[in-house]
């Protein structure tokens, strides 16, 4: 079960929060073995000033409109589908809603199944 926070400066239309939810569902369950209806996003957008990135870090030459993806997910996924993942996030980002790729940040984050709960106060990975 992926929770996705996606973080980016404030100003988009509704039109480019939704493809940015889309793309990165839709490369999940292509690459990242999601199942359907697996969907929890949130989208968080932040003024200028409440968004600090360095633009050239490691080479790659940032602008204002990037987009900063988190993934907590369960800690069952092989390094070969982080890379896939990663990969067709920016391919689906970049054909939709048009970000440049070096624009796109992503991290993963991993949690044993223990550290969930979907609802009901109850551990239902645990069970």
């Amino acid at each position: 079960m992926p929770l996705v926070r996606i973080a980016l400066r404030r100003g988009k239309p509704s039109s480019y929060l939704a493809a940015l939810r889309n793309g990165i569902y839709t490369a999940m369950r292509e690459v990242f073995d999601v199942p359907e209806n697996d969907r929890f996003i949130l989208v968080s957008q932040h003024d200028a000033d409440e968004f600090d990135y360095d633009p050239g870090y490691l080479g790659i030459s940032r602008s204002d409109d990037l987009v900063i993806v988190q993934i907590f997910c369960n800690d069952s996924r092989t390094v070969d589908k982080k890379k896939a993942l990663f990969r067709r996030i920016v391919e689906h980002l970049e054909a939709s809603p048009g970000i440049r790729p070096e624009d796109v940040f992503i991290n993963i984050s991993e949690t044993s199944k223990i550290n969930w709960s979907f609802g009901n106060g109850i551990a239902q990975y645990a069970l």
